[in-house]
């Protein structure tokens, strides 16, 4: 993972710069533009944004490239860039179906320093502050996504989004009561947020407040019965919550439901997969964790777990192959029976 101190130092022009304060703008210490220049960049700035509208980010970079070079001075500017480069990391995730780790951090690294120069001509609005910590998410740095997420509700308290990936923080550094009071505030500014509540029950979980959060999960659930299409979340973090509790039968229906609304999100075969092999249901056992392995092959645990239910099959050359992959993929040793894939991270 990159360095955080490296990606912190990134930031330090936007430490001394709180929401609404005045930065020292590139005006003040430029000669006024003239109204051509004016016009110019409102042009400019103003096609930019009808290029980030309509999804063309790469369109949106190479107009702003130029421009900066000749208007260093424009945080505007490099704000907008910074959101560029902030959204080609999720319309390339989107295209290719998965996430490109280099691309991701050398965008997110890109995007902070745009944010970084242009602060230094123009104070951040809560917007540009969320969009920062966003970046710091995907760099795996939770603590300074939990600053800038903070400044950011401090300046603007009604946008529900900021309050959810708030929540989502608070989850990620173990911060549950904190969580919870954040994904509350989000569902208070928009109810019915099934993303938000699936979240409050596993931020009650990560309590052990297990009748909380199975409330939480079936209301997030509930709120689902129309709709033709689903969000698969709650169906398998309740799912998952019950193969804790070790009620296998409560558990198998909803990983089942959650499976066919998601078929291509591994944690739902492996936890599925899982659930059948305690009930020694090993042919489902086999087919559901053969899958996840598919989805997720340089998940160790997920071999290993294969592995287990091929040698409960007798088929013990296809066991030793998961088992020498296993190993090959932690470098020395095979991970326990019981470690799957871990709970999502910033869904």
């Amino acid at each position: 993972m990159p360095s955080i101190a490296i990606i912190a130092a990134l930031l330090v022009s936007l430490t001394d710069l709180s929401p609404g304060q005045s930065a020292t703008a590139g005006a003040s210490a430029q000669p006024s533009s003239n109204v051509a220049d004016s016009t110019q960049a409102n042009d400019v700035l103003t096609n930019a944004k009808s290029l980030v509208a309509s999804g063309d980010f790469a369109g949106a970079e190479r107009t702003l490239r130029p421009y900066l070079a000749d208007h260093q001075n424009s945080g505007e500017a490099h704000f907008l860039l910074g959101y560029v480069l902030f959204r080609q990391i999720q319309a390339k995730a989107s295209l290719e179906g998965r996430t490109d780790p280099q691309f991701q951090e050398k965008n997110a690294k890109a995007s902070l320093a745009e944010y970084t120069e242009g602060a230094r001509y123009r104070s951040p609005g809560p917007f540009d502050l969320k969009i920062v910590a966003l970046c710091y998410v995907l760099l795996d740095d939770y603590a300074d996504a939990d600053k800038w997420l903070t400044r950011s509700v401090q300046s603007n308290s009604k946008d529900s989004e900021t309050w959810y990936y708030l929540g989502r923080t608070k989850y990620n550094e173990q911060r549950f009561e904190q969580a919870i009071s954040a994904f509350k505030q989000c569902l208070l500014l928009d109810p019915g947020n099934i993303k938000a509540e699936d979240n409050l029950g596993l931020a009650y979980a990560g309590l052990d407040r297990y009748q909380e959060a199975i409330a939480a999960y079936q209301k997030a659930i509930g709120w689902q019965t129309q709709s033709l299409i689903k969000d698969s979340g709650p169906y398998i973090d309740l799912g998952s919550l019950l193969l804790e509790q070790n009620r296998l039968a409560d558990a198998i229906p909803y990983l089942s439901e959650g499976v066919a609304i998601s078929p291509q999100e591994s944690r739902g075969h492996a936890l599925l997969g899982k659930a059948y092999l305690k009930t020694n249901d090993l042919d489902k056992a086999r087919s559901e964790l053969e899958k996840a392995v598919e989805l997720a092959p340089e998940n160790a645990s997920l071999h290993y777990v294969l592995g287990q239910v091929y040698r409960r099959l007798g088929l013990s050359d296809k066991a030793k192959h998961e088992f020498a992959k296993t190993a090959e993929l932690n470098g020395s040793h095979s991970s326990p029976v019981n470690d799957l894939p871990e709970d999502r991270q910033h869904k």
